[in-house]
């Protein structure tokens, strides 16, 4: 896993990736953290975590996704169903969704270069370096970045 710091959407935006991945919940929200912002900017990929079952704990381990462009540069966006809801406190992170989500992925996406947040670490309280591990296995061979987010 290669590491940087800054603006993950941004870099998407300046051609820096082919796809990026963010954790979602199982109830077509998208409001906080990193998918409010995507939700906000690029209302396609809430249109496909929309057009999913809303509350389906069979969405875990899936994931939504729509092809934008910006600024001439084309990604994708996946929405990848990590965790089930966002209520209460504790781990809302579901090691074994995000696993199979990042299997599909590279099914899916295998040869592009792919960037992501600290993917269920945040806002959902997993242990990052339980997931972290988990996406290294996974996307193994694979041309993936995490990236921290800074502002600027």
């Amino acid at each position: 896993m290669k590491e940087i710091c800054g603006d993950l959407i941004k870099l998407a935006m300046d051609g820096e990736f082919d796809v990026i991945i963010h954790g979602c919940n199982c109830q077509c929200q998208m409001g906080k953290g990193i998918a409010l912002t995507i939700k906000k900017l690029f209302p396609d990929a809430y249109a496909a975590d929309c057009e999913t079952e809303k509350s389906s704990k069979g969405k875990l381990g899936t994931y939504s996704f729509a092809e934008v462009e910006n600024s001439g540069h084309h990604f994708t966006i996946v929405n990848a169903y990590t965790q089930f809801h966002w209520r209460g406190t504790g781990v809302k992170a579901d090691y074994e969704a995000i696993r199979k989500v990042m299997v599909a992925v590279k099914k899916q996406f295998t040869g592009l270069r792919i960037g992501y947040p600290l993917i269920g670490a945040g806002l959902a309280g997993g242990d990052w370096a339980r997931i972290s591990q988990i996406i290294d296995q996974e996307l193994e061979g694979e041309n993936h970045t995490l990236v921290r987010f800074v502002s600027g």
